[in-house]
């Protein structure tokens, strides 16, 4: 009954599949696939120090975590680690056990600060707690059911406005990286992102298995990106806005709004039957976004951080 743990296998489907198992069940508010799971850990880039642990008992992958330094990060020295339990498996020492192999990991790497989410639960608060680790700030998950759920109607595109799919940008994606590259680096959260690699973001952004190009929509103004929205697709029914953002010159113009709605019009045509999307808590503006198009809190995870100095 010992539970053990290890790295995955960048070459088991076994493996990967388990994985997905574990994160269905932990947080089925997520949008992953076993392929995403290979692709994740086989395309790391190498400064991130990437490990994506499993906790196997009896032979069975009851946890894992996935491990890594915020090596995109404008502030060096951040890392994260999220164990994630089987329901069933709770209270046997696989999260302990998780999270002890990601801290001597990462601070072996070098890392002086470790982020974890954490859900908005008292048994998840308790176990950060104990360890050491302080809440920093929320984040909110949200459902929309597009099988029998009432989309808003298409908003009216304004004049001058058209608008795209990503997949019209596979020839040179760059101006895609561009859009991307600002409009995160805009987001709120405690770990910021700044990256200018835009071989590394093909690599693995673009090259995303779980990206569906054809329903990720793109508004362009004179030519150039203003706003997009990314969807992430498992293929059996389950889509996830990965990223919606607006270029700073075009905000309040409502594009948020624009892009997400031809996107999840398009999204249940294809016959998706359930979005979910997730929001720091201080977003207000897409909090608002996401209310109007009828998605509704799910649940609440939040942000510890714990020094590893």
């Amino acid at each position: 009954m010992t539970v053990i743990i290890r790295d995955l296998r960048p070459d088991s489907l076994e493996d990967a599949e388990a994985v997905v198992r574990v994160r269905r069940s932990a947080v089925p508010f997520e949008v992953t696939t076993a392929d995403s799971v290979l692709f994740g850990v086989r395309t790391a880039n190498p400064a991130k120090k990437y490990r994506l642990l499993i906790a196997e008992q009896d032979g069975e992958t009851i946890g894992t975590a996935h491990v890594g330094v915020a090596y995109d990060s404008s502030e060096p020295g951040q890392s994260f680690a999220t164990p994630q339990v089987h329901p069933e498996h709770r209270g046997k020492g696989a999260g302990a056990l998780l999270l002890r192999a990601a801290e001597e990991h990462l601070a072996a790497e070098g890392a002086k600060s470790l982020y974890a989410w954490v859900m908005d639960e008292p048994a998840s608060r308790s176990f950060a707690e104990k360890r050491g680790y302080r809440p920093t700030r929320p984040a909110h998950f949200q459902r929309l059911d597009l099988a029998d759920g009432t989309l808003p109607p298409l908003p009216e595109l304004p004049p001058g406005v058209e608008l795209r799919s990503a997949r019209d940008f596979e020839a040179d994606p760059r101006p895609m990286f561009l859009a991307d590259a600002e409009t995160t680096s805009d987001e709120p959260g405690d770990i910021s992102t700044d990256f200018g690699d835009y071989e590394d973001w093909v690599a693995h952004t673009w090259n995303n298995p779980l990206l569906d190009r054809g329903l990720s929509t793109v508004i362009v103004v004179d030519g150039a990106v203003a706003a997009f929205t990314a969807a992430l697709c498992d293929g059996a029914g389950r889509y996830l806005s990965g990223m919606t953002g607006t270029l700073r010159a075009h905000r309040g113009r409502g594009f948020a709004k624009l892009v997400k709605a031809h996107s999840l019009h398009r999204a249940r045509a294809a016959g998706y039957t359930e979005a979910f999307t997730s929001n720091d808590g201080e977003n207000g503006p897409m909090l608002a976004v996401n209310a109007w198009f009828g998605y509704q809190i799910c649940a609440t995870e939040v942000r510890h951080v714990r020094s590893l100095a």
